[in-house]
């Protein structure tokens, strides 16, 4: 399933039970999950790295950085949190 909004209307994609859990945005540098209720969730580990505006969305962002010291016809890709 896609949520399709103004800033995006190509959609992004959805994770859900009972509901919207999940949004999951690519950028050129990062993804994004991005979790409607973010706030009502326990993060003992401390994973939710970006706060959004409003009081319950939390994110969480991954760097992603490939690697070019290799073949560009087997890209690996490294993925880190980014703070």
């Amino acid at each position: 399933m896609k949520w399709r909004k103004p800033s995006n209307p190509a959609g992004v994609p959805v994770w859900s039970h009972d509901g919207i859990i999940c949004t999951g945005e690519p950028y050129k540098d990062n993804v994004r999950l991005t979790f409607l209720k973010g706030t009502l969730l326990k993060d003992p580990k401390g994973l939710f790295n970006a706060d959004l505006k409003g009081n319950r969305l939390r994110a969480i962002v991954m760097a992603v950085a490939l690697n070019t010291s290799r073949s560009k016809k087997t890209p690996q890709r490294k993925v880190s949190h980014q703070a």
